[in-house]
């Protein structure tokens, strides 16, 4: 059985980095599409904020964290990364990694299209 565990979250002032790292277990996560969401405080639904797409390992970003927020990925580790810099406010979420074998691209960016859920790490970016 797929599983996923993050890490790396944590209070941080604005301005400020933070690396959440998923480790997957259960089964060779490589050819996988693997990624990252939030969901806020009061929010119902979880956000997209950057993934690897299934074939190519292309990354994807959402428009609010590009040029701030990295994704990357250790394959030989099964083990996804997200390095956040010049943290903000608006930042402050409980994030989850992702993991889907077959999500096509123009879905990447739907929560309820990905198969396999982490637990979620807080992140808290205080102003």
């Amino acid at each position: 059985q797929a599983q996923l565990v993050e890490s790396g979250g944590g209070l941080v002032q604005a301005g400020g980095s933070l690396r959440l790292s998923c480790a997957a277990s259960g089964r060779t996560f490589s050819n996988y599409a693997m990624g990252w969401f939030r969901q806020a405080p009061g929010k119902e639904e979880r956000e997209f904020v950057a993934a690897f797409s299934r074939s190519g390992g292309a990354t994807h970003y959402a428009e609010s964290v590009k040029g701030r927020f990295t994704i990357s990925r250790d394959n030989a580790k099964n083990t996804l990364f997200l390095q956040m810099n010049n943290l903000k406010p608006e930042d402050t979420a409980n994030y989850y990694c992702a993991a889907d074998r077959s999500i096509i691209l123009s879905a990447l960016r739907s929560a309820v299209q990905w198969d396999h859920w982490g637990q979620g790490t807080q992140v808290t970016v205080s102003s």
